[in-house]
């Protein structure tokens, strides 16, 4: 599995984070885990590069700032990964680090990001967020969550 930073059904502790992705016929299915939601986020983000790129060592020739609003966690969840999306589809620019902190009405992220020639493409190129399936929520142990890109 792409990402897997643990064994599958372990116990997390509160303070762990991390990733996982498997790829299935035409589509990643992805799960993230952190101790707060930012980082829940930033996690998914990077299962879903790491679904198609190899980022490490690289280091991001630009910064970008993106402001996010949305009526639910789910909304901001699919608003940034469409976000990455457009990113690497219009300009070319892959993540390769992310931060994201709360405000009043949403989410104010910072994308550090490396063009897609500097970086190593081991997959399919995703191509959209499926909608199903889709959720992020808190848990006993944080933040989990879970969906689906098409690839």
């Amino acid at each position: 599995m792409v990402g897997d930073t643990s064994d599958y059904g372990q116990a997390r502790r509160p303070d762990e984070s991390g990733h996982r992705a498997v790829a299935q016929e035409d589509e990643f299915r992805i799960e993230a885990w952190a101790a707060s939601r930012e980082n829940c986020l930033a996690e998914a983000v990077a299962a879903m590069v790491e679904c198609f790129a190899d980022v490490s060592g690289v280091r991001p020739t630009d910064v970008g700032r993106v402001r996010l609003a949305g009526a639910s966690d789910d909304d901001l969840l699919a608003a940034l990964l469409d976000e990455i999306l457009y990113r690497l589809e219009e300009y070319g620019q892959v993540p390769v680090d992310v931060e994201a902190d709360e405000t009043d009405d949403g989410l104010d992220i910072r994308l550090a990001v490396a063009a897609l020639t500097d970086v190593r493409v081991t997959g399919r190129m995703p191509t959209a967020v499926a909608w199903e399936e889709l959720r992020i929520h808190p848990g006993p142990y944080g933040w989990t969550c879970a969906l689906t890109v098409d690839g």
